[in-house]
């Protein structure tokens, strides 16, 4: 049988190699742990680390305007998380792009605005102003700027200053809505003064209960308002020119008599030297009163304009020579005339009234002595200045200018100095019709006027007169008055002023025939009344005027016609001229006047029309 050998230890020392077999044991363990500790840290970095680390980089390009696009291929919660980075980075640049555009066309539309625009923070401060601030505020730079620290403000008189509280801005920032608020911006810094309609808007808060800013529109009015002045003006001319042309029309008549009356009772009392005073002062009266007519006329262009080809730099040089006897020795005249002024397209008679009124006015506002200055020249009107000046028409002119060194005219006085009537000379000492005459002058002769004036320094007034193109006419040398033997056919409404020509063509030997109206002429004429001239009225009552009448007599007979008017706007006259072949004696008018033109018109070629049948003359003729 086996036989064991059984060792008997000590219980300690069975224990102890216990203890060290478990020691072993369990550092065999630990080691393992450490490594698979290691292995399994290794793959999360793999796993984790990595596409987190990418997250950051992607995140802060995306920070810096640079967005990537993370791998989304991974699986599990790292994948959705990488697939939600990069739909987040499609949507925030979409919208980034989409702000950038709106941005762009914000920006746009800002340039493009003639309108002021400006962003205002809950203090005051400019954060925005668009490019057409650049006119308005003078500048761009002004962000960060206080408004209120830019300009003074005034109501559109120009002198009541608006407080700043009231002032749009002011009124936005407290919640307030302006709309077209008309008034007057004042720049500090330069001066310069601006027209405006300011509105303005809140721009509210975070909470919506109060403005935390405000959007103001600015839009410049000065050259709408300068230009509906002038149209005013002009309006205003204008409807008073109707005023007094139809006044003229009645009062010429009179003054046709009275004039005529007494030159005749001046011929006749040669022998009673204590009447003839009196004729004579009631000669003067008419003067003055035909003078009066003229003027009016002249304002509301309606006289009888016979333009022809004028050598200006003759006409200035004698004038000149007119003019040293007239203004006195205290005014130093001169003259600067361009050598190669083209003629111009005017009447040489009114020319030359318009620039002795001109003159003489200068010569009133130096009462202390001083110069005046006459100038001509060639000038070119261009769009530019057209569009400044709405009643002048872009083109070629002869340009001239009158210029003194006088007290000059107040800027409160410079829009009524064309006004009929109006004068700041003492009572007695102006009629204020001579600055209107050459203004109605001007622009019936389809040129423009133009006055520069400061205060203190002096005045200029530039007339700008049509190019006439041809060669300046010579100066006709004047008739001597005579009379005839031929037969007239007067035609006048007014008894009093056809009883008046009767007598003075009798006087100067001619005989004649008179007729109330166009109507009773015409049957003269049709029963074979023999007469060498129709001296007519244009304007008549009866439903046939002086031009109808001629028209009817020329279809069956050669004629021979001088019209006679106080009212141009008519028949025979067209915008202020003259119709081509056309004679006209404007009342009132002189025997002599009578006479030369009586003369002239029976000297003229007679005008003929295509004949036909009375009846149809008639009905012609009236309509």
């Amino acid at each position: 049988a086996p036989m064991s050998v059984v060792e008997v230890m000590p219980a300690s020392k069975i224990v102890a190699v216990l203890v060290a077999a478990a020691r072993d044991s369990i550092l065999l363990g630990g080691s393992a742990a450490v490594l698979a500790a290691v292995l399994l840290g290794y793959a999360l970095t793999r796993t984790l680390t990595r596409p987190l680390s990418q997250m950051t980089a992607a995140a802060a390009a995306f920070a810096a305007g640079e967005p990537m696009q993370l791998p989304a291929h991974a699986s599990g919660e790292v994948g959705v998380l990488a697939r939600a980075f990069n739909k987040m980075i499609q949507e925030v640049s979409a919208k980034n792009a989409a702000i950038r555009h709106e941005k762009d066309v914000f920006e746009s539309i800002m340039t493009a605005m003639a309108d002021s625009v400006l962003l205002i923070d809950r203090d005051g401060n400019i954060v925005y102003a668009n490019r057409a601030n650049q006119e308005l505020l003078g500048s761009l730079n002004v962000t960060g700027t206080k408004w209120r620290d830019l300009y003074d403000i005034y109501l559109p008189d120009g002198t009541t200053l608006l407080a700043p509280e009231q002032w749009p801005t002011s009124r936005a920032l407290r919640g307030e809505i302006v709309d077209n608020y008309e008034l007057i911006y004042r720049r500090r810094e330069s001066g310069k003064t601006v027209q405006v309609l300011g509105s303005a808007r809140p721009i509210q808060d975070e909470s919506g209960t109060k403005a935390g800013g405000a959007v103001v529109v600015f839009r410049d009015v000065t050259e709408i308002r300068a230009t509906e002045r002038k149209l005013h003006q002009s309006q205003k001319l204008e409807a008073i020119g109707q005023l007094t042309g139809g006044v003229a029309h009645d009062f010429n008549n009179m003054l046709t008599v009275i004039a005529g009356t007494a030159e005749i009772l001046t011929e006749d009392l040669g022998d009673r030297p204590e009447l003839v005073a009196f004729v004579q002062m009631i000669a003067q009266a008419a003067d003055r009163g035909a003078d009066l007519t003229r003027h009016l006329l002249a304002f509301a262009r309606k006289q009888p304009l016979q333009p022809t080809s004028v050598d200006v730099n003759a006409m200035v040089l004698s004038l000149k020579q007119m003019l040293r006897p007239t203004l006195g020795e205290h005014i130093e005249i001169d003259s600067m005339l361009e050598e190669d002024t083209e003629p111009a397209d005017i009447d040489p008679s009114q020319l030359s009234a318009a620039l002795l009124n001109l003159a003489v006015n200068a010569r009133d506002a130096m009462p202390n002595g001083g110069k005046l200055m006459l100038e001509t020249g060639n000038v070119v009107l261009d769009e530019s200045y057209a569009i400044h000046n709405p009643d002048a028409r872009p083109g070629p002119y002869v340009m001239i200018a009158v210029s003194d060194t006088g007290t000059g005219i107040p800027v409160q006085l410079r829009d009524k100095v064309f006004d009929p009537f109006f004068t700041t000379k003492a009572v007695g000492k102006g009629t204020g019709l001579g600055l209107s005459m050459v203004y109605g002058f001007v622009k019936q002769s389809n040129g423009h006027i133009k006055i520069y004036s400061e205060e203190g320094h002096g005045t200029t007034i530039r007339l700008y007169l049509p190019r006439a193109g041809t060669k300046a006419d010579a100066a006709a040398v004047a008739a001597p008055v005579e009379g005839g033997s031929e037969t007239v056919l007067v035609v006048e409404d007014d008894a009093l002023v056809r009883d008046f020509v009767v007598a003075q063509l009798h006087s100067l030997g001619y005989r004649t025939i008179a007729a109330p109206d166009g109507k009773t002429a015409l049957a003269q004429a049709e029963e074979g009344a023999a007469f060498d001239l129709l001296f007519t009225d244009v304007i008549m009552p009866g439903g046939l005027n002086g031009r109808q009448l001629a028209g009817a007599i020329s279809t069956f007979r050669p004629l021979r016609v001088l019209y006679t008017s106080g009212y141009t706007e008519n028949a025979i006259v067209h915008h202020g001229r003259l119709d081509a072949g056309v004679l006209l004696l404007p009342k009132p008018y002189r025997k002599s006047d009578l006479a030369r033109m009586v003369r002239a018109a029976l000297l003229s070629e007679p005008m003929r029309s295509a004949p036909e049948s009375a009846e149809s003359r008639v009905k012609t003729a009236t309509g």
